[in-house]
């Protein structure tokens, strides 16, 4: 069976895109993957530093890199600071990058974001796909850059917009059939 990861750039109570992470995780499922959604706050992890690497890796960052390497698709929801990424992402990222065998290498890569602005994340999306790509991920082309988010959810945390709607399914629908080969 077809694996997933999923996660979010924000660990704060009420995210708009933790909701995204768990849109699409349920939306993965519904197309027959199991999902495994965990939340970066939940990994310890200091901010990254060369030296700390000379006495011991974190194992928050061994095990985050092992999940990354042990499934086939990793979904990261992130918001935008800034017209960047968050710190937290950016952190995670950085150990993840510092292990081997990559875990870049394996899995496909779909990457979102919601935010209260009507760009939707669409900066710190880019400033992602960049980074991931610098390390050898191959993300899939759709971008889900939503916003303003205080218009994006119903009630059920489904989204309003049928535009949202069809590139969520777009997305699933690549991260599901693109492959490493």
């Amino acid at each position: 069976m077809t694996t997933a990861l999923t996660l979010s750039g924000s660990i704060r109570q009420g995210s708009h895109n933790l909701k995204l992470q768990a849109h699409l995780g349920r939306q993965l499922e519904a197309a027959g993957v199991s999902v495994n959604a965990i939340n970066l706050g939940d990994f310890n992890l200091p901010i990254f530093n060369e030296d700390l690497e000379a006495d011991a890796v974190p194992q928050g960052a061994v095990a985050l890199a092992e999940l990354w390497r042990s499934h086939d698709i990793v979904f990261i929801a992130t918001p935008e600071y800034n017209g960047g990424l968050p710190p937290l992402l950016v952190n995670a990222i950085t150990w993840v990058s510092r292990q081997r065998p990559s875990p870049f290498r394996h899995a496909v890569f779909g990457i979102g974001g919601v935010s209260s602005g009507k760009y939707g994340t669409i900066w710190s999306l880019s400033h992602l796909r960049e980074s991931l790509t610098k390390v050898g991920a191959l993300v899939v082309p759709t971008l889900l850059g939503i916003g303003p988010a205080e218009e994006a959810f119903d009630a059920q945390q489904n989204f309003v917009e049928p535009a949202i709607v069809r590139k969520v399914d777009q997305m699933v629908h690549e991260l599901t059939h693109f492959s490493r080969g």
